[in-house]
């Protein structure tokens, strides 16, 4: 596994901190990539995000600022119990862009990444055994794209055959 430098990323707006509803609470923004070696041979780039909670005060002490380069990896923790029992759901790994919960035995696998600064300390992945309904979602997302992307070539053709006639039309005006 390569991983890049975890930086501070400020949000839409600029900003490093970011204050949450209780105005003395904040967070910041960390983000790294890194490329992983599959054991199928492929590679895969991997964007990873997470957040720094802190009091405002704190916070500004430690006088990160956007683009700046941490020590420490962005580390990947799932467990089979919600992080959080209020909303379990908030955390729930999800395959890609299906939507759909990556599971073991029916039981839903929840994700958290986090910051850390011990670089001994390694990612806790639990692999899911719901692939197949994941590859059927992925495959009618395809399917639906390529369904898309026909109709969009459709209507691009009937839109140049309509300005193709009437451009021939303004050229035989022009004629006349």
């Amino acid at each position: 596994m390569i991983r890049s430098k975890v930086t501070v990323a400020a949000d839409k707006n600029g900003a490093v901190i970011n204050v949450t509803e209780n105005p003395d609470i904040g967070y910041i923004i960390l983000k790294q990539t890194r490329v992983i070696f599959k054991n199928t041979g492929w590679l895969k780039k991997q964007k990873l995000q997470t957040l720094v909670f802190g009091e405002i005060n704190e916070l500004k002490d430690l006088n990160w600022f956007n683009g700046m380069e941490l020590p420490g990896n962005i580390l990947i923790k799932e467990q089979l119990e919600a992080f959080n029992v209020n909303d379990p759901e908030r955390d729930y790994k999800i395959a890609g862009t299906t939507g759909i919960v990556c599971c073991i035995e029916g039981q839903p696998i929840y994700r958290k990444c986090y910051y850390e600064t011990n670089s001994h300390i390694s990612d806790n992945e639990i692999e899911h055994d719901n692939g197949e309904v994941i590859r059927e979602k992925f495959i009618e997302q395809i399917e639906e794209i390529s369904s898309n992307q026909n109709l969009e070539d459709l209507k691009n053709d009937k839109t140049k055959k309509v300005k193709e006639e009437k451009l021939t039309e303004d050229i035989n005006l022009d004629k006349q």
